[in-house]
């Protein structure tokens, strides 16, 4: 698929359109394997804040570069406490495993998601 949004940047010709669920710390080695580049949301259930930013998150996956995925915080504990998630909706990028930034204070929008992606995008 070619972002046509955004020519200039290269899309990871097999990141998921749609956000993924990383339901475990195999789930997410996994797909930091397959993916150079991941925004990550962590989440809890009831999280009002954090249900508003499911479609703003499939907005990113479908044109930005890289992979979006989502944690939940209270099912994989071990994950979030290795990323030190304090409160949600947490969005950390990851770029070749290494958190390069971090969005931590409420809702954010597409638009300030795809530029930290594309910020840390391979040129």
């Amino acid at each position: 698929m070619t972002d046509t949004a955004h020519p200039e940047t290269p899309a990871d010709s097999n990141a998921p359109r749609t956000p993924v669920q990383v339901d475990s710390t195999t789930d997410y080695d996994e797909l930091i394997e397959a993916h150079d580049l991941v925004l990550l949301e962590f989440v809890t259930s009831g999280c009002g804040i954090c249900a508003s930013m499911e479609p703003v998150l499939g907005t990113v996956a479908r044109s930005a570069p890289g992979v979006v995925a989502t944690v939940n915080a209270g099912l994989v504990p071990d994950l979030a406490g290795e990323f030190g998630v304090r409160r949600v909706p947490t969005l950390v990028v990851l770029k070749d495993g290494i958190e390069v930034e971090r969005l931590d204070d409420g809702f954010q929008d597409a638009a300030t998601l795809v530029e930290a992606l594309e910020t840390h995008a391979d040129r």
